[in-house]
């Protein structure tokens, strides 16, 4: 699903990307992590090539997390433009997901 790429930093990938990114904020132990990664698996065939998902554990990458004042995993921040425009913390089911992105995002329709 969220294939993996190197940055010079998480600053240079959201400020670099031509489309929206969906950042997934969540660490290894986590169990509300794994439904939620189960779900962006279940959306992202339906969003295509529109929002670019991105993984980042909290545990690896702390300061990346303190910087965007993740207080809980799950959290997903969706940034477009370098800029957060959505913020979503806790579990969300996928019909949910998807109008949360639709509202942010020219998706494709289908």
């Amino acid at each position: 699903m969220a294939h993996k790429q190197q940055f010079k930093s998480f600053a240079d990938m959201i400020q670099g990307s031509k489309t929206p990114i969906l950042v997934d904020f969540y660490a290894s132990w986590c169990g509300p992590c794994q439904v939620m990664a189960q779900v962006l698996e279940q959306v992202k065939p339906q969003v295509g090539d529109a929002v670019t998902f991105v993984k980042v554990d909290t545990e690896k990458y702390p300061t990346i997390a303190a910087r965007w004042g993740i207080q809980a995993v799950p959290t997903l921040i969706l940034f477009k433009d370098g800029k957060p425009i959505d913020r979503i913390e806790g579990l969300l089911q996928p019909r949910t997901l998807l109008e949360r992105l639709r509202a942010q995002v020219n998706l494709p329709v289908g």
